[in-house]
């Protein structure tokens, strides 16, 4: 069964057994996955909207595994019981609204063992998100697919732990520390040089503005360049 690049990255990140919520499920492309190569027993798969849900479960019966996925309609984590599950993948969302969903249902998120994230966009706030409210973030991945880059985060709720750092540079929100550690550096490479091509855009942009905001939009800039190539350069 062919996920795709992305989505086989996130089917990846779930252990052996694992209770699984699949939040936006879509198709139900993961929760199908999951169980039928023996991953999963056991997966919610959820959605907001009745269509997405709706096929949802005709790719589920298609496949015959309708008893051991099930389908529910609802936003975010409401659709769970408490401890039902022990992995939750949100995915396919933008990185705000991925931190609203964990903030929502804060408990439940909290209490599970394991959150696989893959933010659209905006993957900056989501890490911000988690570092702010007690997440640690175990792991990071890259995917590439039709020449885009998708993060995936792996994070897991640490409250006051030693294991979270007090302070943190803020171009690790947009980088993450554990992003750096991929076994593929030269995707890796690719990530950050599309990151240096995005501000290097922005600053001769701003170029001859003459403007405060675009005067300070202009060194926030140049300061972020500055720090990424030097982890460019650093990546072995």
């Amino acid at each position: 069964m062919n996920l795709g690049n992305r989505l086989q990255c996130i089917a990846d990140q779930i252990d052996n057994e694992a209770r699984v919520a699949d939040i936006g499920t879509d198709h139900a492309y993961i929760p199908v996955y999951l169980v039928k190569t023996g991953i999963s027993r056991f997966v919610i798969a959820s959605d907001v909207n009745k269509g997405p849900l709706e096929k949802a479960k005709k790719h589920i019966a298609q496949n015959g595994l309708g008893d051991s996925i099930n389908t529910r309609l609802g936003g975010g984590l409401s659709v769970l019981d408490d401890a039902e599950v022990d992995e939750v993948i949100i995915a396919g969302m933008g990185g705000v609204l991925i931190s609203q969903i964990i903030e929502d249902d804060f408990e439940k998120a909290s209490g599970v063992n394991k959150l696989v994230l893959q933010p659209m966009q905006a993957s900056h706030e989501l890490r911000k998100y988690l570092f702010e409210n007690g997440f640690e973030i175990q792991k990071e991945c890259l995917a590439k697919e039709d020449e885009k880059m998708y993060e995936i985060i792996i994070a897991s709720y640490a409250g006051d732990s030693d294991k979270i750092e007090d302070t943190i540079d803020g171009v690790y929100f947009e980088i993450g520390k554990k992003l750096l550690e991929v076994d593929d550096k030269d995707l890796l490479v690719e990530f950050l040089d599309k990151k240096i091509k995005k501000y290097e855009g922005i600053i001769s942009n701003l170029e001859g503005n003459k403007t405060i905001k675009a005067a300070l939009r202009l060194e926030f800039c140049s300061n972020r360049l500055k720090k990424i190539k030097e982890i460019r350069e650093n990546v072995a």
